[in-house]
């Protein structure tokens, strides 16, 4: 490749890794090509874009962005995995992935702009979706307020036994 057009695969690699909130990276050394096509399939339907790299060009981009953490991950055949709206997504798209065909392993992978082992990347994908705990913060706001209404209801229904009781004594006292 000529110069020029490496500096400009340089550029995108930067402008890519700037931009995703998060990003994975994997050794696909093992993968046929259907395989990588299900997986490519798999990243688009989650919204998540799924390239192979050079190494030496990723190196290059990372440095330019202080991302001098990421080089140690840089070798042997690395695809990345960019999510630029879930910073979760491509974390659970290549651990699903990975479970289903062990030739996938995880290297690392960035999550908005630090970058963090294969552990990490797993954690990540283990943890619940973004509207699940959106559900669970809002179960944990509205138990209180289902305490309170039941407390105050607890007093009405008290306050209408009595009065039964007061209605059916006036009852039998007037029978």
């Amino acid at each position: 490749m000529a110069r020029p057009e490496k500096e400009a695969m340089v550029q995108e690699i930067q402008e890519r890794l700037s931009k995703a909130q998060g990003a994975v990276l994997a050794d696909y050394r093992g993968l046929n090509a259907e395989e990588m096509t299900q997986l490519r399939r798999e990243a688009r339907n989650a919204q998540v874009e799924f390239k192979v790299l050079k190494n030496t060009l990723a190196i290059l981009a990372a440095k330019a962005l202080d991302m001098d953490d990421l080089v140690p991950y840089l070798n042997g055949p690395t695809a990345f995995a960019f999510g630029y709206e879930d910073p979760v997504a491509p974390a659970k798209v290549l651990s699903e992935f990975a479970k289903k065909n062990k030739a996938l392993e995880i290297k690392g992978g960035i999550v908005e702009g630090r970058v963090v082992a294969a552990a990490a990347v797993t954690d990540l994908a283990n943890l619940p979706g973004r509207e699940q705990l959106l559900s669970m913060v809002l179960r944990g706001m509205q138990g209180p307020i289902y305490g309170m209404v039941n407390v105050l209801q607890g007093n009405i229904r008290n306050l209408v036994y009595a009065l039964e009781a007061v209605r059916k004594q006036k009852e039998a006292a007037g029978a």
